[in-house]
């Protein structure tokens, strides 16, 4: 039935769309006989209406993947560089929340992992709303910052690497077989913040997959059952992704492509210093307004993948 609504809404969208060029073209012709220079103006701003929706369903199309209508799950993990890379991976995740607030997602960090000094080793986000994933998709890999560092005395250059990761909300369905003696369940001490509860109750929890080693924890919350809740939500995307890593992998031998996944594949770079800068390697697409980036614009490097990708089931 979920699936019949987004077919009923696609199709209505495309009929409004053809009845609203049809009307268009009647009042362009009419306007033409009557020399009616209102109604030509009326005409011009309609027809840019229509065509700035035709460029948003152009880029509908390249949601042809089967999870991309869903929810996400995005969690954000510093590179090699202890402080300067942790840092690094709270600035994204300051990034990804402006950007959820921008587009209206509902956005929870699911679970965290402070760094020593600053910023975050790890980070966890749930971002909820209609094709969250079929957009975010396009941040999946490694993503590399060149500034001046604040954290060295000698206020000199740096190179950070972050790992970014988006996987579908799984959505309870019989696709995922969880069995429950292969989970082992570990319940801890919280070592965040939460004060005396942290302390005196064990509301923590890891969860291991024992068939695949995954292990996911969550300790964001007070209450053990809703950090279970939680833990088992990012266990079943984790799951599902692997899915989806497997299916790609088999499409890639059949194409005979050799995809290599992982660090030393970095998709963009933002540069601070000596000049500023975004660009993405794969689309080219690059921008000078770093800052508007780092605070959530990040439409025209989502655009320009999502087309680049037209067609494809990713």
């Amino acid at each position: 039935m979920r699936r019949l609504a987004q077919l009923n809404e696609i199709v209505n969208t495309w009929r409004t769309l053809e009845k609203r060029v049809d009307e268009a073209r009647e009042l362009f012709e009419l306007a033409l006989a009557e020399s009616d220079v209102e109604m030509l103006a009326h005409v011009a701003q309609e027809a840019e209406a229509v065509e700035k929706e035709l460029d948003t369903r152009e880029l509908a199309l390249a949601f042809g993947g089967p999870y991309d209508a869903r929810s996400a799950v995005l969690a954000i993990h510093a590179g090699a560089g202890g402080t300067e890379s942790q840092d690094w991976a709270e600035m994204l995740l300051r990034m990804y929340l402006r950007w959820c607030e921008t587009h209206n997602y509902e956005s929870e960090v699911l679970d965290s992992t402070l760094g020593e000094e600053a910023g975050v080793k790890s980070v966890t986000i749930e971002v909820k709303g209609p094709s969250a994933y079929g957009y975010l998709k396009s941040e999946r890999g490694v993503h590399r910052l060149v500034r001046l560092s604040p954290f060295d005395s000698a206020h000199a250059r740096h190179t950070s690497f972050a790992l970014v990761e988006v996987m579908p909300e799984a959505e309870g369905e019989v696709e995922l077989d969880i069995k429950p003696e292969d989970l082992k369940i570990d319940i801890y001490h919280s070592a965040g913040h939460g004060g005396q509860n942290v302390q005196k109750v064990a509301t923590a929890v890891r969860i291991t997959h024992l068939p695949t080693g995954i292990v996911v924890t969550c300790q964001n919350e007070r209450s053990q059952g809703r950090n279970k809740e939680l833990a088992m939500r990012v266990l079943e995307a984790r799951l599902l992704e692997k899915q989806v890593e497997k299916r790609a992998e088999e499409q890639a031998k059949i194409k005979g492509e050799h995809i290599e996944a992982g660090w030393g594949n970095q998709i963009r770079s933002y540069v601070l210093h000596p000049y500023r800068m975004v660009k993405d390697h794969r689309t080219d697409y690059e921008t000078s307004n770093a800052n508007a980036v780092l605070d959530g614009d990040l439409d025209g490097f989502i655009q320009a993948y999502l087309k680049s990708r037209m067609g494809s089931a990713v």
